[in-house]
């Protein structure tokens, strides 16, 4: 689905780098931050809680940060 110079990786190892440094390799098609989503060029759907649809329909879970480390971070 990519048509950019120096082609994504693979749909498995971008989501692996979504989930882990909240930064995807895919390049953003369509950003919709109002509505919480952009689409990549890969055909996945980032969400603004760090959720993912993946093309063939499966999920990868928002990770988020437990109250008490989000305490000690403040």
């Amino acid at each position: 689905m990519c048509s950019h110079r120096s082609s994504c990786p693979s749909v498995q190892a971008d989501t692996a780098h979504v989930v882990v440094a909240h930064v995807p390799a895919a390049h953003v098609v369509a950003a919709h931050p109002e509505q919480g989503w952009s689409l990549l060029c890969d055909g996945s759907i980032v969400f603004d809680d760090s959720g993912v649809l993946l093309p063939d329909g499966s999920v990868v879970a928002p990770h988020r940060l437990q109250a008490a480390r989000l305490a000690q971070a403040a």
